[in-house]
């Protein structure tokens, strides 16, 4: 059976930076009841804390700061790019372990957004990119969706 990664707040585990979660239901718990599920937090994984001050990708994008040449930053100036890095890192050995080749991860998220970030001034805009987790497992050969295109993933995997 397929392995697929996922963030873990889509599946109710209460890692977002604010404390809470972003469960889904549908095919992300069907999947799950079917032990199909590998889940992760980037952030917490690179060891940030719950709850913990938002961050953003201040200079760059998610691939600037897998080059060394981005970072990511909380509003007081703040740098966590290690973090995110280390984070990212993680779940790209994840999917290694578990020969995985698809992940579902949390749309917007500086680690884990799959077609929009915030703008990196903190003002709630969102903007075309990915995050870093997504950025690195990307450049790994690992489709990764959204969890507004499960049903796109689901039409893959049913091939």
């Amino acid at each position: 059976m397929q392995k697929i990664l996922v963030s873990a707040c889509l599946l109710g585990e209460k890692v977002r930076y604010d404390g809470g979660d972003s469960r889904q239901s549908g095919l992300i718990a069907q999947w799950q009841s079917e032990g199909r599920l590998i889940s992760i937090c980037p952030e917490v994984a690179g060891g940030l804390p719950i709850p913990r001050p938002p961050a953003e990708i201040v200079s760059g994008s998610a691939d600037a700061v897998l080059r060394g040449r981005g970072s990511v930053q909380r509003q007081n100036g703040e740098d966590v790019t290690d973090a995110f890095v280390d984070g990212a890192e993680r779940a790209l050995a994840l999917c290694m372990k578990h020969q995985i080749g698809f992940a579902i991860l949390k749309e917007g998220s500086p680690s884990c957004g799959v077609n929009s970030v915030n703008d990196g001034r903190f003002s709630g805009i969102k903007i075309d990119g990915e995050g870093v987790a997504a950025c690195l497992l990307r450049r790994h050969g690992i489709d990764v969706f959204s969890e507004q295109e499960v049903e796109q993933l689901a039409l893959l995997l049913n091939d």
